[in-house]
């Protein structure tokens, strides 16, 4: 993937003036409902999504271009075969189930 520098009009101080906060609360929420996964009544296998999650969040700190890209594509269901019934489908997972399609 290409490096991409220079697009954006603001300058990096302007950048973290303006949405250093923003991101500050989302990183908590992302924390928080970390902390409620630790605290949960049960210590099962982690799930499908709390595994993409984790995923993603080594992506956002790997200092390499395009994590945005890279983190959609961990938390995006590739599979093409459509279900054969919505019966009990509550929408969408948010990311693939494990060996259900899952581009590595």
């Amino acid at each position: 993937m290409k490096q991409v520098s220079g697009t954006c009009p603001l300058s990096r101080q302007q950048v973290i003036q303006q949405y250093f906060l923003e991101h500050r609360a989302r990183l908590l929420d992302v924390a928080a409902f970390l902390d409620r996964l630790d605290r949960s009544s049960d210590s099962g296998e982690p799930d499908f999504r709390e595994i993409a999650l984790r995923q993603a969040l080594t992506v956002l700190a790997d200092d390499q271009p395009h994590r945005t890209a890279r983190i959609l594509h961990l938390l995006s269901d590739h599979t093409t075969d459509l279900p054969q019934s919505a019966h009990g489908m509550k929408g969408a997972l948010g990311a693939v189930r494990l060996g259900e399609g899952a581009a590595t």
